[in-house]
């Protein structure tokens, strides 16, 4: 199956070097235009309504958000190419998307292009771009997370989120409703990803504070769902630092 794509950077270098890796490595791409900014950027999407665009997240004039917002009306999956950006990468993340960073390592566009293409081939209903854009204009304990497990993949809202926990290679996440999904990353990812109020506590745990009923000095913090989950030594100063 063929993906219809375009490519959307401000660098010709840059678009010069993603053309000759597609062409060279992901043959199933099919490159039917670029762009080198915004204004450029929304007609062609609109005009030749790409399956995937290969989408540059800062550039002159705006960034990759401006683009999405500009063309929300029309369906594609989107890999986005950026520099490390902490703030890019949660958005990222959390919408559950797939980016590269630059400079551009050819078996991370390999297995960026493949997830697509088994998106495509599933017509896996996820509008990673919709969520994406709705995140962006949410404070933190209001925005959504998409969480990959064995049998697809859950949205959830992190103001949902009592608490996570390690299970091997996976992480539990638990729910307002009482429910836990299994998902498929280690517990880092989400120490990374996820802001105030949650609090790693312990190698094993990160609660979100909102939840939490009682703490006893003897280092166990009580949550709205009962459960006492001990607080580390080495995590007890951040955690005490939330309430003081």
């Amino acid at each position: 199956m063929k993906i219809k794509a375009v490519i959307v950077d401000d660098e010709l270098i840059a678009r010069d070097v993603l053309r000759n890796y597609l062409t060279k490595y992901c043959p199933q791409v099919e490159i039917l235009g670029e762009a080198e900014n915004i204004k450029e950027a929304v007609p062609l999407i609109a005009e030749k309504q790409p399956q995937l665009v290969f989408l540059d997240v800062e550039m002159p004039f705006g960034n990759a958000f401006d683009v999405l917002e500009a063309t929300k009306e029309f369906s594609y999956e989107t890999i986005f190419i950026t520099a490390f950006s902490q703030y890019s990468l949660q958005a990222l993340n959390k919408s559950a998307s797939y980016y590269i960073l630059k400079p551009i390592d050819i078996q991370e566009l390999i297995l960026a292009v493949n997830k697509v293409a088994e998106s495509l081939e599933s017509k896996e209903e996820l509008n990673r771009n919709k969520i994406l854009l709705e995140n962006l204009k949410l404070k933190p304990e209001k925005q959504q997370l998409i969480l990959p497990t064995l049998q697809g993949f859950d949205v959830v809202k992190t103001e949902d989120i009592v608490r996570l926990q390690a299970d091997g290679n996976f992480t539990q996440v638990y729910l307002t409703d009482g429910s836990k999904k299994m998902v498929c990353r280690f517990l880092k990812h989400f120490d990374d990803l996820l802001e105030n109020p949650f609090v790693r506590v312990h190698r094993s745990h990160i609660i979100n504070t909102s939840f939490v009923k009682s703490y006893h000095k003897s280092g166990t913090a009580t949550l709205s769902d009962h459960t006492e989950i001990e607080v580390s030594g080495s995590f007890k100063d951040n955690f005490l630092k939330v309430f003081s």
